[in-house]
């Protein structure tokens, strides 16, 4: 198996920690493509999902290395939150428009909380559709200039009492030698997001 390499488009302006993983550890490459390879070919994705997920589960992040890629997909997952109210499912996307097209419509569940992430092609709606964001900052002093308190451990995003509340993300993952990003990721020493503040 060659070795997988990120390659960086011209306008990126920080990396996926998701997919830096992935091109370092072919393996969580592989079991996250053959999820996402069986959850396309499904027919019942909710019965899918409610057959792999774990019995003894309390909280679930849903698509920690990927995204939601169809109204299908976000239909399910609220199918899968209705009846599973014990268990608080939370995701970040960029697939606004799936947001807005199936959970907009169907009554809110106080164990699904969505996190809009900036970045994407659907960035438009969040503002105008009022959904609740995070954006991925450089510094403190930035999440500060905007407003926005940062979530070090995904604690915020996950309570379904902010589920109205914005928030900020220090910057993480392996960023492009010499880019903006690397350079406020080696100034933060340790403290991005995901770990100790």
């Amino acid at each position: 198996n060659p070795r997988m390499k990120i390659v960086d488009g011209k306008h990126t302006k920080f990396r996926c920690f998701s997919a830096s993983q992935e091109a370092l550890l072919p393996n969580v490459y592989k079991l996250r493509k053959g999820n996402y390879d069986a959850l396309r070919a499904s027919k019942n994705k909710d019965l899918l999902l409610m057959d792999s997920m774990p019995k003894d589960a309390g909280i679930i992040r849903i698509s920690v290395g990927g995204d939601i890629f169809n109204a299908e997909y976000m239909w399910a997952l609220w199918l899968l939150a209705s009846g599973n109210p014990n268990i608080l499912f939370y995701a970040y996307t960029k697939s606004s428009r799936y947001w807005i097209d199936v959970v907009n419509e169907m009554p809110i569940l106080e164990n699904f909380v969505l996190t809009a992430s900036y970045g994407g092609r659907d960035d438009h709606m969040i503002a105008e559709h009022n959904l609740r964001s995070s954006k991925v900052v450089f510094s403190e002093s930035e999440a500060n200039i905007l407003g926005l308190e940062i979530d070090h451990d995904d604690s915020h995003a996950a309570r379904p009492d902010l589920r109205n509340q914005d928030f900020a993300l220090l910057i993480h993952g392996i960023q492009p030698a010499g880019s903006e990003a690397a350079k406020a990721l080696s100034a933060l020493k340790g403290k991005g997001s995901y770990s100790r503040a």
